[in-house]
């Protein structure tokens, strides 16, 4: 009888990319960085294990939607108290906290508890093309 093997955590190395988010479609760039957080384009995913990568968005505030979206689009947050909703609209949010943008859409990409919330911690994401993460290995990556 075979059994499967399960790699941990400590077996795994773990890489960091650049990836340049100016021009680049949204949904399209969160997706990627989610696939990579996760560990999924290892051979050795494990989906019990925090076994992705690090990436570091640089341009955050260069980021491009499709159709209406930087009109229509409406990001809600509530405060926690009676009638306390908030909204805000895209192109605000952008001149305001560009990275939020990346961060939501790759937060919602992500299965919600634990797992996420650690995955998501190997998320940087900068507005800027600055960043000080120059002392790691970095690996540019193409979207």
């Amino acid at each position: 009888m075979k059994t499967t093997k399960s790699i941990k955590r400590e077996n795994v190395e773990q890489k960091w990319y650049l990836i340049d988010a100016s021009g680049k479609i949204l949904g399209r760039l969160a997706t990627k960085i989610a696939h990579i957080l996760r560990g999924k384009n290892k051979p050795e995913f494990t989906a019990h294990e925090n076994l992705g990568d690090y990436i570091i968005v640089i341009n955050a505030a260069k980021v491009a939607v499709t159709g209406n979206k930087v009109k229509d689009k409406i990001y809600y947050h509530h405060s926690g108290y009676t009638g306390g909703i908030k909204s805000i609209t895209f192109d605000k949010l952008l001149a305001q906290h560009p990275e939020r943008i990346i961060e939501h859409a790759v937060k919602g990409m992500l299965s919600k508890g634990p797992l996420a919330r650690k995955t998501l911690q190997r998320l940087k994401i900068y507005a800027g093309d600055k960043h000080p993460h120059l002392a790691q290995k970095l690996e540019k990556l193409e979207v």
